[in-house]
């Protein structure tokens, strides 16, 4: 399962629309596509959500801006309405409703979106219209006025939520192995190679051979985080294409993605079992930072 953080919206029309994968009317029945919503008041429209017409939708998002007109986020033009999805990989099962609705009620949990027993949490709804994908829409605003606070970094939240997921529904695990982060952000570059020792006894060459593999399993500047970083950037440029063709192929690649990241994890495993270990340089994990949106400006 795969976890994304969409850039944040003014209106939830445009999140809507991309979790449907189509352009929306006020008069389109989402229906069972709803599989889960922060829980409903009395003053919201008449009718159970799955009778809810997409302008019911909009009207129910939007609504904490109108209670609390001067709420502000970190950022004093920050938009308000939030949008996350996962994405299952491609052998999963098919999820059932029930299903689908826990995952959206843990993600907006630990998301900061609708804390455990909090009155005042935020609007939210999770729509399943795709295969294998769900769509969280929430306002940021909570009831109570406050912006919603959400841990940092969100991302790494998100994804250790998503593998407690995978085991407890037997979901196919995104990183078998865990621990590593996204490399969308790493810089292209191409490890030096070590020169050739002058002993060629056994143990040497295996430790010249541990050292070579350890250089292009560097998940720092190793070739393959780089090509793994590149292929990352690429599907998140075409899940964000209005087109039928984007959303299915950046779902391809981030599944090679992560078939990478075996890769360098299985260079790393043969490594570790080769003699001359005291030879071979540390290998050295760095975090890549948090990418920085720039704020968008209110207007209202």
């Amino acid at each position: 399962m795969i976890p994304y953080i969409h850039e944040a919206e003014f209106f939830p029309s445009i999140p809507l629309s991309a979790a449907l994968d189509r352009p929306v009317v006020e008069q389109d029945v989402l229906g069972d596509l709803v599989v889960a919503s922060a829980p409903l008041d009395s003053s919201v429209a008449e009718g159970g959500p799955k009778e809810w017409m997409f302008a019911d939708w909009e009207e129910y998002l939007l609504r904490p801006r109108d209670l609390h007109p001067y709420a502000a986020g970190p950022n004093i033009n920050d938009p308000e309405i939030f949008h996350m999805a996962v994405r299952l990989h491609p052998t999963d099962r098919d999820l059932r409703p029930p299903e689908w609705a826990e995952i959206a009620q843990r993600l907006t949990r630990v998301a900061g979106l609708a804390p455990a027993g909090d009155e005042h949490a935020c609007r939210w709804v999770a729509v399943q219209a795709r295969p294998g994908r769900l769509d969280v829409v929430a306002n940021l605003i909570r009831g109570d006025g406050a912006w919603a606070r959400q841990p940092s970094p969100l991302a790494r939240t998100l994804m250790e939520e998503c593998r407690r997921i995978e085991a407890d529904l037997g979901l196919m695990p995104a990183q078998p192995h865990g621990g590593r982060p996204l490399t969308a952000h790493l810089p292209a570059q191409r490890p030096a190679l070590p020169r050739t020792v002058a002993d060629q006894s056994p143990p040497a060459v295996a430790a010249q051979l541990a050292t070579l593999m350890c250089q292009l399993a560097d998940e720092t500047n190793g070739p393959i985080a780089s090509v793994r970083g590149l292929v990352e950037q690429f599907a998140h440029r075409l899940g964000e294409l209005p087109h039928a063709y984007g959303p299915d192929a950046a779902r391809r690649l981030e599944w090679i993605a992560r078939r990478l990241h075996g890769i360098q994890q299985d260079l790393e495993a043969t490594a570790v079992d080769l003699p001359g270990a005291g030879q071979r340089a540390a290998l050295v994990s760095v975090t890549p930072p948090a990418p920085h949106s720039a704020p968008a400006r209110r207007s209202r």
